[in-house]
């Protein structure tokens, strides 16, 4: 199937971020994980992978959220929902309320399969093109979302593929098959040093999307680590070679005396005015890393996210 180009266009009227709340974590609630991905289901609940769990499958949670203060009030820990199958390092995962599943990016095979809520596989999958599916192991599928407006979903991987300089953002419908394909750049790394990359994608639900991308820096002693974590707005449109704006950019540190580093790679809705964002903590390595979460609340006068 032939597939139209186009680069992310830059919007004149766009997002705007009013406030981020303080970094929040759950060590009673929410057991010690990989966290790559994490989407809404409905009922304040939501749907949380883990690249490094020992089975190939999903979290859930029930997170309430305190609108005034713009911040978690509470968390419960719903269980593990296995689909029995070897973990495949599952970095994405987004829900589609027509028909009620889960899909669930892996970087290791570059697939995006089906499940059900109870955990199982479907048997059905984005029909990836094949240089999507030959992406290197480490840089390959990182993020995924689905716009219930348009019923589209989107997915690109870490790094940009092979002989490539610019990311490819595809578009599958709901048959899940490509339809189009868009092109992205992403910031080039402020190192040879820094890990970097697209980590997650976001659909607000209008023909928009939040790019999160990350530059993480870590010193052998580990103390000084960094991240730069900064949060794109880009168009899905007709219009070729325009570029990405800018919505906010923010920084953690672990130091001597500080540990709020958190390495964000999972962002979705919560509702039209705030976005939840979840850090991968590697298991909490050596007792210093946590399970960070983040609520970014967004101007709804501006905004015209889909809750859906």
């Amino acid at each position: 199937m032939s597939m139209r180009r186009y680069v992310v266009s830059l919007v004149t009227v766009g997002l705007s971020v009013l406030t981020i709340s303080a970094q929040q974590y759950f060590p009673k609630e929410i057991p010690a994980g990989n966290y790559s991905g994490i989407c809404a289901i409905g009922d304040d609940r939501y749907a949380l992978v883990s690249d490094k769990s020992a089975e190939e499958g999903f979290f859930v949670f029930h997170i309430e959220l305190d609108t005034v203060a713009g911040r978690i009030s509470n968390i419960e820990n719903e269980g593990f929902r296995s689909s029995g199958l070897p973990n495949s390092d599952m970095e994405a995962i987004c829900f589609c309320p027509q028909s009620s599943t889960l899909f669930i990016a892996s970087e290791k095979t570059s697939e995006v399969n089906e499940y059900t809520l109870e955990g199982q596989r479907t048997g059905r999958q984005l029909a990836m093109p094949a240089n999507f599916l030959e992406a290197n192991k480490n840089y390959g599928v990182e993020a995924l979302t689905y716009d219930s407006l348009t019923q589209h979903f989107y997915t690109t991987t870490e790094r940009p593929l092979q002989g490539d300089s610019l990311h490819r953002i595809l578009v599958f419908d709901a048959s899940l098959q490509p339809v189009s394909e868009y092109l992205y750049r992403s910031d080039a790394p402020l190192s040879s040093k820094h890990v970097y990359g697209v980590s997650e994608l976001c659909a607000l639900g209008d023909g928009r999307l939040l790019v999160l991308e990350r530059q993480v820096y870590i010193p052998e002693s580990k103390l000084g680590a960094t991240t730069l974590i900064r949060l794109y707005e880009v168009e899905i449109g007709e219009e070729p070679l325009l570029e990405k704006r800018l919505v906010k950019e923010f920084t953690t540190k672990l130091t001597l005396f500080g540990r709020s580093f958190a390495n964000y790679e999972g962002l979705c809705m919560m509702n039209p005015q705030h976005l939840l964002l979840i850090a991968d903590s590697q298991d909490q390595y050596a007792g210093v890393l946590r399970d960070w979460m983040m609520v970014v609340k967004v101007d709804n006068e501006q905004c015209t996210m889909s809750n859906e």
